[in-house]
């Protein structure tokens, strides 16, 4: 017996809004439980992602347009989020010698020392976050979440 979703060929026709709301809902909730967990550290899902980025340049200096483009969110305010991580002292913003008109955006010890400290507690957060998941589940989620995404 097909569900009143179903057409007679048993395909839901309200399958893609349903996906997508799935999608919307998990994603939602994944960033509401980083946010909680981050908020101990006085920093936001976004400022923590340009963290993450600035780190695994391993020193070499980014630029507002590099920052943007690693982003996970395209709609941050780079330039905003850059700016009250280098009042915390997590990042330096430098001028260029070479170029003026270029911004050279570092990583500070104090940074990366608040990323070691994050790191610990960050595993145990993501591995609640998919606890009802197994290994293959993340796997097959994975590659269908690239799927979407290519």
């Amino acid at each position: 017996m097909s569900s009143k979703n179903e057409n007679k060929k048993g395909v839901n026709p309200n399958l893609p809004f349903e996906t997508i709301n799935n999608l919307l809902s998990a994603g939602n909730l994944v960033y509401e439980k980083s946010a909680e967990h981050l908020k101990q550290f006085a920093l936001s899902v976004e400022q923590y992602n340009v963290l993450l980025i600035l780190h695994n340049l391993d020193g070499e200096p980014a630029n507002l347009s590099t920052i943007q483009n690693s982003m996970i969110s395209k709609m941050s305010n780079t330039t905003r989020l850059v700016e009250k991580l280098r009042l915390k002292g997590l990042l330096t913003r430098e001028q260029s010698q070479e170029n003026r008109r270029k911004v050279e955006i570092n990583i500070t010890e104090k940074g990366i020392l608040l990323l070691k400290e994050i790191e610990e507690t960050q595993i145990l957060k993501e591995k609640e976050i998919v606890k009802n998941l197994t290994k293959r589940d993340m796997l097959t989620l994975n590659k269908l979440l690239n799927k979407l995404k290519s």
